[in-house]
């Protein structure tokens, strides 16, 4: 079974170790509601994603789930303050979503694309025994 998911751009940055289609990595796993994902990748790659990576706070009590990465694509939107909003809370942008095969690794550190912010990957992978 193929599972789609999350992981963002500053939990590598942060801490996290690069990866890339083929290799085998021990991941955190928490659920996810699509609608946190939707103004970002659209409602139906959303509607994909069925866990999102995570390695800090209480969820590091959770055991890692070992998977082999199938695909990973770079995530990156427009993000700007909404026409009438009363804060100058940037927010992104719908429909403007580009994704980006990786090829060899994920870092955490995509190349900058025009008029966009690299914000996370898209991972396919499939569980693998220990």
């Amino acid at each position: 079974m193929t599972l789609t998911i999350w992981v963002d751009d500053w939990q590598i940055q942060c801490c996290g170790e690069s990866f890339g289609p083929g290799d085998v990595v021990s991941w955190r796993l928490l659920e996810v509601d699509s609608e946190d994902y939707a103004d970002i990748v659209g409602t139906d790659r959303a509607a994909e994603i069925d866990f999102r990576e995570e390695h800090h706070g209480r969820e590091e009590e959770r055991a890692p789930t070992r998977l082999e990465v199938l695909t990973a694509a770079e995530v990156h939107c427009r993000y700007e303050v909404p026409p009438g909003a009363t804060s100058d809370l940037y927010q992104p942008v719908p429909g403007t979503t580009a994704l980006v095969p990786v090829e060899k690794k994920a870092d955490g550190w995509a190349k900058s694309r025009p008029d966009t912010s690299f914000v996370g990957y898209l991972v396919t992978a499939r569980r693998v025994s220990n």
